[in-house]
C-alpha cells in the first residue's frame, strides 16, 4: 500500500490556487476537467516533492471543485489538519501574513505554526530539523480564532 493524496473540496478555483500556490508556494502538478461530472481536480505538491509527484510516487493535495455547487463547505471536528515542514518558520509566517494570510496559532516556540485556507482548512507549518531559537513578536502573539 502507498498513501497517493489528501482531497480538499473547494468554493473558488482562483482563490483556492492564489493561497495554495501563491501564498503557500505549492505547485501545481497536473489538472483534470471531467464535463461529464461537473468538476475539475487540481493536484499540488510541495515544491521538493514536486519531481517525485510528477512521476506519482509523493502524495499531493487534490482540490476539487464542483462546478454547479453552491455547497457551504464546512469542517467536522474530526477532521484535523494538513501538515508541511517548512526552512525558516518564521519567514514562512511573515510571508504569508504579508500576503493576508491570518496566523491562528503563531510559532511562539519557533517550531509550529497554524494557518487555514480560504476554505477553511486548518494547515500546520513545522520547521524543518531543530526548532529556531524563540523571537520576537512571535514570542509573545496571541492566538487568533481556532486552528
Amino acid at each position: 500500500m502507498r498513501y497517493l493524496h489528501t482531497m480538499i473540496r473547494v468554493t473558488d478555483i482562483d482563490e483556492s490556487l492564489d493561497f495554495w500556490v501563491g501564498k503557500m508556494g505549492l505547485v501545481e502538478t497536473r489538472r483534470k476537467e471531467v464535463p461529464e461530472g461537473k468538476f475539475t481536480l487540481i493536484f499540488l505538491a510541495a515544491p521538493k516533492d514536486e519531481a517525485d509527484a510528477k512521476a506519482h510516487n509523493a502524495p499531493e493535495l487534490e482540490l476539487t471543485y464542483n462546478w454547479d455547487s453552491d455547497e457551504k463547505l464546512d469542517t467536522a471536528r474530526a477532521w484535523g489538519h494538513l501538515a508541511y515542514k517548512v526552512d525558516n518558520i518564521y519567514d514562512t509566517c511573515q510571508r504569508l501574513m504579508d500576503a493576508g494570510v491570518t496566523i491562528n496559532r503563531p510559532p511562539r516556540d519557533g517550531n509550529m505554526a497554524f494557518v487555514k485556507s480560504p476554505d477553511n482548512i486548518s494547515i500546520e507549518l513545522l520547521q524543518e530539523g531543530d526548532p529556531l531559537p524563540k523571537q520576537e513578536p512571535w514570542a509573545s502573539m496571541e492566538n487568533t480564532g481556532s486552528w
